[in-house]
């Protein structure tokens, strides 16, 4: 990082003042000052909507000149003999990500102090939180304006905001990114100029802008447009796509195709759904003249359960990303990260996304249906082939959809007519209709003459509890879902 720190600190020096997010020392290393520092300056940069705030070592008072400094924050105790940086983080609540860099600069040896801004709760040292004003650092109590306005601005990490790379060349993003990909997805004219491409790549927080006149990409950027999820640190690679292909039943059949993703999620996207699509089998359709050969899955199933997986995902679990497996009787996508919506309302209730930035862009792109419109018709498509209702399984740190090859009513198992059954409700009842016995025997595909085995299947619902009468007493007039 010399490089950029060096720019970094030409940077700071040629502003007109110390502020509220930059303080110079000469050789102040007093424990308690650098303290008191850190949590003004992390509670300022909040203040200010700003992510990072500085203390740099070795520069004269009021001319502002280099003249190094022999500041070691290695070696340097705090209180009770304890190393500095760990006697910071004992007593700087909630803790922050605080970094000390020895930078050889040119003109002298420094010491800088990089600070990122308050996160969840002001940043306190020994129970008082500071703040900064002008050059003084006084408690933050005592001015309630900035204090309301710190609480205001609080906001907890955003994944999508965060740097993959940093400090690159103009040339250096363009190599990296699909550029071309962004303007043909976004539907925008690819500009005839770097800057032009730059400007709209940092509009969509694609990129920020770094010291230097250099550039970072962000992890929103690296993760939908990468031309080589490789290229970057491994907490973004390990995020590909992982397909696997089973030829039987379970995974101790063996492998008959594998397939790690390497392009960015948006870049990739298609190319992933035509790969699945291309191995998946099909069944023969007799239409009104030809006999067609239908996927066993409906496309739109496919699309839009890999998106979800894709978008809803948790990205700050590492090492983890989301994973396909296709089985000879099933298709399974999981991805990381416990669902913030219950299993059995996400068809009724809007998602909640962890990821906002990444589920919006990848709506614009068309990559995915509009919020809170997709697994409705996921599981329309799934009843229109009359196939098993799918299974949405939260698991530690992970969520599990799982979409079943064809299967008769006989061959279905009583959880899965119930799950159908319940399924159909919600679907009804989102278009403003009941369920009833004649709509549930088209579901599951039992013959006008089989009824009452649909009634088996309400009635099992009903002990179940997935469904309620419309109107008590009076069954005729249909069922709906249990929380309607």
């Amino acid at each position: 990082m010399t490089e950029r720190d060096i720019a970094l600190i030409d940077d700071l020096l040629a502003q007109a003042n110390e502020n509220s997010l930059l303080e110079f020392k000469k050789d102040n290393t007093d424990p308690k000052v650098i303290a008191k520092l850190c949590s003004a300056l992390a509670n300022a940069a909040r203040i200010d909507n700003q992510e990072t705030a500085y203390v740099l070592w070795g520069i004269e008072d009021g001319s502002r000149k280099i003249i190094g400094s022999n500041f070691d924050p290695e070696s340097t105790k705090g209180e009770s003999n304890t190393v500095l940086q760990l006697w910071l983080a004992q007593r700087l609540k909630p803790s922050i990500a605080f970094a000390f860099r020895v930078v050889n600069h040119p003109l002298g040896r420094l010491v800088l102090l990089e600070i990122p801004a308050a996160t969840t709760a002001p940043v306190a040292y020994e129970d008082i939180a500071y703040v900064r004003i002008g050059s003084a650092t006084p408690k933050l109590s005592d001015y309630p304006d900035r204090q309301q306005k710190l609480i205001t601005n609080l906001r907890p990490y955003v994944w999508e905001k965060g740097s993959a790379k940093n400090y690159l060349s103009a040339d250096e993003v363009l190599s990296l990114l699909d550029y071309p990909g962004y303007f043909r997805l976004t539907q925008q004219n690819l500009p005839d100029n770097k800057a032009g491409i730059l400007e709209r790549l940092a509009a969509d927080s694609l990129i920020q802008g770094d010291v230097g006149e250099r550039w970072n990409i962000s992890n929103l950027g690296a993760i939908l447009f990468a031309h080589d999820l490789s290229q970057f640190d491994s907490d973004i690679a390990r995020k590909a796509v992982r397909f696997i292909a089973y030829k039987g039943k379970n995974r101790a059949t063996p492998v008959t195709h594998r397939q790690d993703g390497q392009k960015g999620y948006a870049v990739g996207f298609e190319g992933l759904l035509g790969f699945i699509n291309g191995l998946l089998p099909s069944n023969e359709h007799i239409g009104e003249a030809l006999r067609q050969a239908r996927p066993v899955y409906p496309e739109i199933a496919i699309r839009e359960v890999v998106a979800n997986a894709l978008i809803h995902q948790n990205m700050t679990i590492q090492g983890a990303g989301p994973q396909i497996e296709l089985f000879e009787d099933r298709i399974e996508i999981t991805n990381p990260g416990e669902p913030l919506v219950q299993t059995d309302r996400m068809i009724d209730l809007p998602p909640r996304s962890r990821n906002p930035m990444l589920g919006s862009l990848m709506r614009r792109m068309g990559i995915c249906e509009e919020q809170g419109s997709g697994l409705d018709k996921v599981i329309a498509s799934i009843e229109l082939y009359q196939l098993p209702p799918p299974m949405f399984k939260a698991e530690a740190e992970s969520m599990q959809v799982t979409l079943y090859s064809p299967r008769t009513f006989a061959e279905m198992t009583p959880e899965e007519r119930v799950r159908a059954c319940y399924q159909h409700a919600v679907l009804l009842w989102l278009s403003g209709q009941k369920l009833k016995n004649t709509g549930l025997c088209e579901r599951l595909g039992i013959e006008k003459s089989n009824a009452p085995q649909a009634t088996k299947v309400l009635n099992a619902a009903l002990k179940a509890g997935v469904i309620k009468p419309a109107e008590e007493g009076r069954p005729r007039a249909g069922y709906q879902p249990w929380w309607a």
